[in-house]
């Protein structure tokens, strides 16, 4: 169950688009409780929550992602930095969920609440607070540069595979696995 926040309830989901050879693999979910996150606080003081990935020998609670993303919940205080390297051949993004932050190289101007950055190949992100926090997910992954055809809830390469899992799905047969 999320944390709540302010007095409301908050959590985000992760879908994870998989290379054609897993599409059709057992689905699997991985519900992740408030208290299993590790957190490492910097010796700036930055808060980084730990969801899937590693970081400071700290590793979260979501594994075996066959796509080996990196999911952390970060946070800053006024006046604060934080950098972080990624894999060489991965791609990063951010989504502010509070306050405004500097995100190197797109420095240009703050991204801000409910707002995204994407980060290109072996960048490193570096992010800087003027007066203000930022609070923040950073996700990573290693792109499988596959074509995408997409509906719904449902990813595949192509629009046959679309209508075979739709087919599955009328059919009662898309869920090869219960919980």
């Amino acid at each position: 169950m999320p944390k709540p926040v302010n007095g409301r309830m908050g959590g985000f989901q992760l879908w994870v688009n998989l290379p054609r050879s897993h599409k059709w693999m057992d689905p699997r979910y991985q519900e992740v409780e408030h208290a299993s996150i590790p957190e490492v606080i910097t010796e700036q003081g930055v808060t980084v929550r730990v969801i899937c990935g590693a970081y400071a020998g700290m590793t979260g609670p979501v594994q075996d992602i066959v796509a080996d993303p990196a999911f952390f919940d970060v946070e800053m205080g006024p006046k604060m930095a934080f950098k972080h390297r990624i894999r060489d051949g991965y791609t990063l993004f951010v989504y502010v969920i509070r306050g405004a932050g500097s995100f190197d190289p797109q420095d240009l101007q703050p991204i801000r609440n409910r707002q995204a950055g994407l980060f290109g190949d072996g960048n490193e992100v570096r992010v800087r607070t003027g007066a203000e926090p930022v609070r923040f997910l950073l996700l990573a992954g290693k792109p499988i540069g596959e074509p995408v055809a997409w509906y719904g809830p449902i990813v595949m390469n192509t629009q046959e595979e679309l209508k075979q899992a739709f087919r599955e799905y009328r059919n009662g047969t898309f869920f090869k696995t219960t919980w």
